[in-house]
């Protein structure tokens, strides 16, 4: 990855690597990426698996779902996928994969591993030790999740409304006030900050799930995905947008090349990978 450092600020480049396909009107988005043995694993609409050794060449992979896939993690030696009604999907090596039995038929959107387990999150909460027998948790909202973070001892989720959770196993959850109402679509954990995100450009920022603090944005679209890699904070969302902060505080507006809303991003390999609208990816260099 390539940096820039100007006033003391640490500057991420991000550039257009390509689109997978001219996808156009087919409205095939990508939802969400990870990366794990070796390997970036993007997933999104009518069951779309997409393959990568470095985040440039891409290989669309078997799926045994036509369901929309919102979430993807790597833990135990597996990648586990989530997507609506109800659908995981596991796979030791990104190109075998099988469809698990999830017990519910709710919608999932979000999906971590650490401390030994695997927590889905959407209209419910489920748990697994290993990608495969899954256990449905009590929550105490009913509000829907859309991602899920391990850090610092505990498990965050967050969700519409401004809900956020946490657990310091995946079986026992406890609501946080979160100052907002705005939804929060996505959550990360690096360099002892928790950073969650959301509609309006809401960032939220926290050192242990329970206390947060809003932090000011740069931009007003929806953010949709965060990730910590490499000493950095990069958030995306609608229309393209991309910020970077080195503290999870201050946050600035990159340029991307592309006009097209972002929805996940992950850090592996010494770069940053972005997926979003009409299979449109961005990786950082």
């Amino acid at each position: 990855m390539k940096t820039l450092r100007r006033a003391g600020l640490l500057v991420l480049l991000l550039v257009l690597a390509r689109a997978l396909y001219n996808l156009g009107s087919n409205n095939l988005d990508l939802k969400s990426v990870t990366y794990g043995n070796g390997l970036f694993v993007a997933v999104g609409g009518r069951g779309a698996i997409f393959i990568s050794p470095d985040g440039a060449d891409w290989t669309k992979q078997n799926s045994p779902t036509r369901n929309f896939l919102y979430g993807v993690a790597y833990g135990n030696n597996i990648f586990v996928v989530v997507g609506d009604g109800g659908t995981i999907l596991t796979s030791p090596d990104g190109v075998d994969w099988t469809k698990q039995t999830s017990g519910t038929s709710r919608n999932l959107h979000g999906v971590t591993y650490d401390n030994g387990t695997f927590v889905a999150v959407g209209g419910t909460i489920l748990t697994s030790p290993d990608g495969v027998s899954w256990t449905e948790q009590a929550s105490p909202t009913t509000d829907f999740l859309y991602d899920v973070t391990y850090g610092n001892g505990i498990f965050v989720a967050v969700g519409r409304d401004g809900t956020i959770l946490t657990s310091p196993d995946g079986v026992n959850w406890a609501k946080q006030a979160s100052g907002t109402s705005d939804p929060l679509y996505g959550v990360t954990y690096g360099n002892g900050l928790f950073v969650a995100v959301g509609q309006g450009g809401t960032i939220l920022t926290s050192p242990d799930g329970v206390e947060w603090t809003k932090q000011i944005s740069p931009t007003r679209d929806p953010i949709e995905g965060v990730a910590y890699g490499n000493g950095i904070f990069v958030a995306v969302g609608w229309l393209g947008t991309v910020l970077t902060s080195p503290d999870g505080v201050e946050w600035t507006k990159q340029t991307a090349d592309t006009n097209k809303s972002l929805y996940g991003v992950a850090y592996g390999n010494g770069i940053f990978v972005a997926v979003g609208r009409d299979g449109t990816i961005l990786t950082s260099r």
